[in-house]
């Protein structure tokens, strides 16, 4: 399961905090909630501080989503080494 709620909106920036995984279904619903906020003119951030697991899926998206200019903070060293062997496939 994965919850992603609104954790700020400085005018600037827009903060997204996960909890859980970035598996399966959700890696889906993760995307069309970050869609229209990437193409916005404030920045998006997903703070990773409690995501627990993120399955190839799931590390995919957020390193393409990385690419596109959003804002990846908090991830644990998991996570981080899960999304940084991603980038190097």
């Amino acid at each position: 399961m994965l919850k992603i709620s609104a954790a700020g909106n400085t005018g600037k920036s827009h903060t997204l905090k996960l909890e859980g995984r970035v598996i399966g279904p959700w890696v889906t619903e993760l995307e069309s909630v970050c869609a229209p906020l990437v193409c916005g003119p404030v920045r998006l951030r997903l703070d990773l501080a409690d995501v627990t697991y993120a399955d190839a899926e799931g590390a995919s998206l957020l390193t393409a989503l990385e690419a596109q200019g959003v804002l990846l903070v908090n991830g644990t060293p998991f996570v981080n080494e899960q999304l940084k062997a991603r980038k190097t496939d």
